[in-house]
């Protein structure tokens, strides 16, 4: 079983062949109901494998194909412990599973590559946000969604501030020997400003950890800790995206990361919502000068050419077709074919390849009632 994070659908975007089998389906979280699950997956294999051979694949050989799915059905703790929904993702040599808070409703695509498009509200929609949660004996790292939190090792950072204070000791040594900055540091006693000095230097490596791993990120960050904390983090911080006004306050060492996601989450969500009126106001306000538009076959091609800033995509519904990526040949259908690939899952991987952004909502929110709507760069 995988995690779903921004770097496995990158994997997943990647992915190219004849084949590309993208299953999804909802789920119960109580293991009671794992006959059904695997009933439900049973009938989506049957489904996958017409698509297979009405795209060509001898019968036997669909069935072949099939089979690393298949096993899961007979494996008991696989369905024990699910998620409110499951995304199998398969092809030659690889197979993903995603199990996810969020209920899907079931699909089979089988083309040249994953569909992906169901996965993106769990990734994008709601924004990405990051928890620190600082404390003198530990510090964690969580990169978050409004569905999961994942934590992430900060490489080169202190574990704690009895463990910055020993690795910055060499430093401080060859400070007195050669008189440079001697003043401020103090081997024992100090009081309050010593304590505040050993914190600054431990907060400073945690800083520039965190720049290391985020570089030009720009989503939130929110701190978590005793509020005394707080005004010292803030004063060395180089993390243009940290939520200055809010944190959580109370020891984290003793909060879980869904407790520390959900109050997060809390703090940074109207933050969101402004983010996607604004966007939204955006694309009202450029409608009729060129630079939007809703049909898929221009905004389809726009985002393979790296023209397309800001997608709403409507998720649920599909607009099946192909597009040549050699000439630009474009063709859409009423009902799926073989070899066909959702455009409007196309056109949202390609925004995001491209450095665009990306709302997957429901249909009703996309602007104009339609399927999926774009602001173009140029």
């Amino acid at each position: 079983m995988n995690l779903l994070t921004r770097e496995e659908l990158k994997v997943l975007s990647e992915q190219r062949g004849d084949s590309c089998i993208s299953i999804f389906m909802p789920t119960r979280r109580s293991g009671d109901d794992a006959t059904q699950g695997r009933i439900r997956l049973k009938n989506l294999l049957r489904v996958a494998r017409e698509q297979l051979i009405a795209g060509g694949v001898r019968s036997r050989n669909a069935g072949q194909m099939l089979n690393p799915i298949r096993r899961l059905i007979g494996i008991t703790p696989f369905w024990q412990y699910q998620g409110d929904g499951l995304a199998v993702f398969l092809a030659d040599g690889f197979l993903r599973c995603y199990k996810v808070p969020m209920a899907f409703v079931e699909l089979v695509v089988v083309a040249q590559r994953f569909h992906l498009k169901p996965l993106l509200p769990l990734l994008f929609d709601d924004g990405q946000y990051y928890v620190l949660a600082l404390s003198q004996k530990k510090v964690r790292f969580f990169e978050c969604t409004r569905y999961s939190a994942k934590e992430v090792a900060l490489e080169g950072v202190p574990q704690n501030l009895e463990e910055a204070v020993r690795l910055d000791e060499p430093r401080k040594q060859l400070q007195v020997h050669t008189g440079a900055g001697a003043a401020i540091f103090h081997g024992h006693g100090g009081g309050i400003d010593n304590a505040k000095t050993q914190l600054t230097q431990y907060f400073r490596q945690i800083d520039h950890g965190l720049n290391q791993l985020l570089k030009s990120d720009a989503a939130p960050l929110v701190l978590a800790g005793v509020d005394y904390l707080f005004p010292i983090y803030r004063e060395v911080n180089t993390y243009t995206s940290l939520c200055i006004d809010e944190g959580i306050s109370g020891n984290p060492d003793e909060q879980k990361a869904a407790e520390l996601k959900a109050k997060a989450w809390d703090l940074v969500a109207p933050q969101f919502k402004k983010q996607h009126d604004d966007c939204l106001a955006r694309y009202r306000q450029l409608a009729g000068s060129g630079l939007t538009s809703n049909d898929v076959r221009v905004v389809a091609e726009a985002s393979f050419r790296g023209r397309v800033d800001l997608l709403f995509v409507g998720v649920g519904i599909q607009r099946w077709g192909r597009f040549n990526e050699e000439n630009g040949r474009m063709d859409l259908h009423d009902e799926f074919q073989p070899g066909d690939e959702d455009l409007l899952d196309w056109a949202a991987i390609q925004t995001l390849r491209n450095g665009g952004k990306v709302f997957a909502v429901t249909p009703s929110e996309v602007p104009e009632g339609t399927s999926l709507a774009a602001v173009f760069r140029f």
